[in-house]
């Protein structure tokens, strides 16, 4: 095993690097819509309810469990002195491949975006002319997988650089960017005549309009959105020195990832509902009204642009988080990070060329529940391989090594009230909500 494993230069850059792999599309492309879907405000704070507990508590317990171990995914509970939990680091690793390969695509997309709103493409058309051209890009056979590729060779870039000349250094360029635009697109949208709406829509809660569902969805999100049970966030914690206080750092992460969330529904839901829009549009609230709205806005042409840019930096936080996960692992067997980079790279894009083709020329090939490729590997990530990451994660931060965790985040101070919470979550809240998460998804129970 290679012995010499990397740091993160300073306590700024590991939560901008940690925030960055929480920030991703689930906060820019995903929480706009889902809380389009479950009624505005009222999803957001029962959204931020579970994010600041639940959330917040199994990202404490990951990245501890890295920091405990200073090796990858695999290694980690080997090193322990548990290597019947190895199987958690595999599933992680092996999770982290399979998000990667599909999300490389649909990021692929956001680069295409940036492309075609530079060049005018959507210029003049209506929403029904954009989602026709929308459908004829993705089904392609080659151009999206050109931009996955490029997106993929952008990944590659960064983490071969390194923990601290790479990701490190490229997040602490890449996040304050991301916030900068973000501002700037909220102001923009919250400004625009007939926003109101929007506001109230965010802002104001309907209670009357929660249900069992509403909170399935916010525990969804909450786990998609902090990129928990990847086993990207334990890979991070591995880089932290024993000086930096966790809980503090956790918290000031788990703050960035969901102030992204809001800044981005600030800058998406008014915008929407200025324009007359469905704010419940699902997944095309990205890539089919988004662009129809920035043709009606003053200023929509560079405003487009700006908002492609900053899917496309939210998208690669992300995923040299994920392909980090795996070169770790191929790092401390042995291969040099250049070659666990490239090799990794390569058979990530090569597993995400049927994601591509899954929405065109194999449109016909169905998986799970009849899905196609690229849905398929989406939802047995989402509803399965993660939620039971999270939730074997928190089961053995909670049961097998409490006395270890608490000693690793306390030092040598002494369990307070807030130790005792955060146990009660690791061993009993969240095991039965995420349990709920799989049986939900597994459709077992309904909602």
């Amino acid at each position: 095993m290679n012995t010499a494993h990397e740091h993160w230069g300073s306590r700024l850059g590991f939560i901008l690097a940690t925030a960055g792999s929480a920030v991703g599309l689930g906060n820019i492309w995903k929480f706009p819509y889902i809380t389009g879907e479950n009624g505005g405000a009222a999803f957001i704070i029962i959204y931020l309810g579970i994010v600041f507990t639940i959330g917040l508590s199994a990202m404490l317990a990951e990245i501890t469990i890295g920091r405990i171990a200073q090796t990858d995914a695999i290694h980690a509970f080997r090193k322990i002195g548990k290597p019947g939990w190895s199987f958690v680091g595999v599933m992680g690793v092996i999770t982290a491949v399979i998000i990667l390969s599909f999300y490389s695509v649909v990021a692929g997309w956001c680069i295409a975006y940036v492309v075609k709103s530079a060049g005018g493409a959507f210029s003049g058309m209506d929403a029904e002319a954009i989602a026709g051209a929308f459908g004829t890009f993705v089904s392609s056979p080659l151009s999206p997988i050109v931009y996955h590729g490029i997106f993929a060779a952008l990944t590659m870039a960064v983490v071969v650089a390194g923990v601290g000349g790479g990701i490190e250094k490229t997040s602490k360029v890449l996040m304050p960017l991301l916030f900068v635009m973000l501002i700037a697109l909220a102001v923009r949208s919250v400004t625009l005549p007939g926003a109101s709406k929007g506001l109230e829509f965010f802002l104001a809660p309907d209670f009357s309009a929660i249900s069992a569902g509403t909170v399935m969805a916010a525990l969804g999100q909450a786990f998609f959105s902090l990129s928990l049970g990847s086993a990207a966030l334990l890979t991070y914690g591995s880089y932290v020195d024993k000086k930096t206080n966790l809980g503090k750092s956790v918290v000031q992460i788990t703050f960035l990832d969901t102030l992204v969330a809001i800044l981005a529904g600030l800058a998406i839901l008014p915008a929407v509902f200025a324009f007359g829009m469905d704010p419940a549009a699902g997944p095309g609230l990205t890539f089919v009204t988004l662009p129809t709205v920035f043709n009606a806005m003053p200023g929509g042409y560079l405003f487009a642009i700006v908002f492609f840019v900053l899917l496309t930096i939210a998208a690669l936080t992300s995923s040299i988080s994920l392909l980090e996960t795996v070169v770790s692992f191929f790092n401390n067997i042995g291969l040099s990070r250049r070659n666990a980079t490239v090799g990794s790279g390569l058979l990530v894009f090569l597993l995400g060329i049927p994601s591509s083709l899954s929405v065109g020329i194999w449109s016909d090939i169905h998986f799970i529940k009849g899905q196609g490729f690229l849905d398929s590997a989406s939802w047995m990530t989402d509803k399965l391989l993660l939620p039971v990451g999270g939730l074997l994660i928190c089961v053995f931060t909670g049961w097998i090594i409490a006395p270890v965790a608490a000693k690793e985040v306390l030092g040598d101070g002494e369990p307070g009230i807030l130790t005792r919470a955060w146990f009660i979550i690791l061993r009993f809240v969240a095991p039965v909500a995420i349990l709920l998460i799989i049986l939900s998804g597994l459709e077992i129970i309904k909602f």
